[in-house]
């Protein structure tokens, strides 16, 4: 494994007690940054941070709870540091059906979680930053993003969303050194695919030119270097993690 220089640095990974979240958080901490996890499952919370050990710390916040986010960002750069880097991977996939017979409130909560949230997450951090004139964040959208997934319209629509924001967001904030940019992952090889069927997983692996899902780590890997200040360059922009599903 290479190893990403980010000593010194402060980082917010929201979702982070399982998944593509946990797996971030580890590869950053790895690479010398203190990490912060923010995630309503208080007993998740804690499992995590006891797996990741030293330099990681928990926050048990709801992404769409705006004051409660402000109030453990005051926390973070008060006990911890000034935070330099975000990583939104808090979301849910909600309800499976056709837009015509979708629940109406799950969408709104799919919605909110999906989108609103990323969008409180990264109004809550992003002064600092340009207090400071640096930042990386990386919001973690999904292929459902670019290319929609079928029964999974609120997703869809809403990972479709933070590709938006990410796209408007970079360019506001090009000019104090913060790079703000996505990942779209394919489905990734977690304990999810326990709860789904054999034809539906051979439905989705077979979309996948690679021929297999996405490794954790291979998504904390790219991840790790967006967030690094080798990242001089590229902000506003779409990184794919498909395995060639989506080329674009």
């Amino acid at each position: 494994m290479n190893r990403i220089d980010l000593d010194g640095q402060v980082a917010v990974v929201t979702g982070g007690v399982q998944g593509l979240g946990l797996a971030i958080a580890g590869r950053l901490l790895a690479s010398g940054a203190k990490v912060s996890l923010w995630d309503v499952n208080d007993e998740a919370l804690g499992k995590a941070v006891v797996a990741l050990g030293d330099g990681a710390s928990a926050r048990n916040v709801d992404v769409t709870d705006l004051p409660g986010l402000e109030k453990a960002h005051a926390d973070v750069e008060r006990e911890v540091g000034p935070v330099s880097i975000l990583v939104n991977s808090a979301g849910i996939a909600g309800g499976v059906a056709p837009l015509d017979e979708y629940d109406p409130e799950m969408w709104r909560k799919v919605v909110d979680v999906n989108l609103n949230g990323t969008f409180y997450v990264n109004r809550v951090v992003v002064p600092g930053m340009k207090a400071r004139n640096y930042g990386r964040i990386v919001n973690i959208s999904s292929v459902a993003g670019k290319e929609g997934n079928p029964n999974l319209s609120a997703y869809s629509a809403a990972k479709a969303g933070v590709l938006g924001l990410v796209k408007s967001l970079g360019k506001e904030l090009a000019g104090y050194d913060i790079a703000v940019n996505a990942v779209t992952p394919a489905t990734a090889n977690t304990s999810i695919l326990e709860t789904l069927t054999e034809e539906f997983i051979e439905y989705m692996r077979v979309r996948i030119p690679r021929g297999r899902f996405l490794e954790v780590e291979e998504c904390a890997a790219m991840v790790a270097w967006l967030v690094s200040k080798e990242n001089s360059f590229t902000t506003a922009s779409v990184f794919d993690l498909s395995g060639g599903r989506t080329t674009y």
